[in-house]
């Protein structure tokens, strides 16, 4: 099932598709749906509130204010390991390579991306494939850890490498406002049987830039949630974003940075595509 966060009497409303239509699910947060489980999803897709044809809601992310920073996994694709090292021969790193975002990067699935000069001029795109927790878990398992997935969607990991750079690690260059587009919807765990077995492209203005497959992750899903969850707990509606393979513009000769104007469409297969355009916000 796909369920989305969306524009609703001029309130942010759950709802879930169904066909060509949005089922509202008033009275209830995307966390209050995630920890009921995909069980009761069939159910509140039966209540008979007044649908909406999808085509005319404005879809916000569908986790639009986490309660948590987004996690995520840097250098998570031997490729993009590589085109990010000074000598091209960057090594996969020994351990997962975990970062966050802040919460107020995220953006809806179609949002403008903010683009202020005076901040950075170096804007690049990372698509990514996203877990979404389902569960309440600490010192999981890879044995078990799949129980643990509610769902899956797509982010664009905008990164200010100058910023990346220059501090010496990912968290500012990574955190700025809008940076974070997400959606267009979740897709629930049960429909995707394999996860590991999806193309991940970025394209920009209609070029495909980046052109990946999950099954090149170096720190699978169950190692993922293994690691991170030494000793932290994971609750439900955790987003944890799994890595983007090559194609970013900081490993490009020369360096391509996002404008004003471009359109940046970040695709997972059997998800969905987001797509934004980079606006002067300046």
């Amino acid at each position: 099932m796909r369920i989305v966060t969306f524009l609703h009497r001029n309130q942010p409303t759950v709802g879930l598709i169904k066909g060509d239509a949005v089922v509202p699910i008033p009275g209830m947060s995307i966390f209050d749906l995630i920890s009921a489980g995909t069980r009761s999803l069939t159910e509140l897709s039966k209540q008979k509130h007044a649908n909406v044809l999808l085509k005319n809601v404005n879809l916000l992310a569908p986790i639009h204010a986490p309660r948590r920073n987004i996690m995520c996994l840097g250098k998570n694709y031997a490729d993009h390991a590589k085109e990010m090292s000074q000598d091209g021969q960057g090594k996969p790193p020994e351990f997962p390579m975990f970062f966050s975002k802040a919460t107020t990067t995220i953006n809806a699935p179609y949002g403008d991306i903010p683009f202020d000069a005076n901040v950075s001029t170096n804007i690049d795109w990372e698509a990514e494939l996203v877990v979404i927790i389902g569960k309440r878990g600490k010192n999981i398992s890879q044995a078990d850890a799949m129980n643990y997935v509610f769902g899956y969607t797509v982010i664009n990991d905008v990164t200010a490498r100058d910023m990346q750079k220059n501090h010496g690690q990912f968290f500012k260059g990574k955190s700025l406002d809008g940076c974070c587009p997400m959606g267009p919807w979740i897709v629930t765990a049960d429909e995707i049987p394999d996860p590991h077995n999806l193309y991940v492209r970025c394209r920009v203005n209609g070029v495909t830039k980046q052109d990946g497959h999950t099954k090149d992750l170096i720190y699978k899903i169950p190692a993922i949630l293994e690691s991170l969850s030494r000793g932290m707990t994971l609750e439900p509606g955790d987003v944890i974003a799994t890595g983007t393979p090559s194609g970013v513009g900081a490993g490009r000769t020369p360096p391509e940075w996002l404008k004003p104007g471009d359109v940046v469409e970040c695709e997972v297969e059997g998800i969905g595509t987001i797509k934004n355009k980079v606006a002067n916000s300046g």
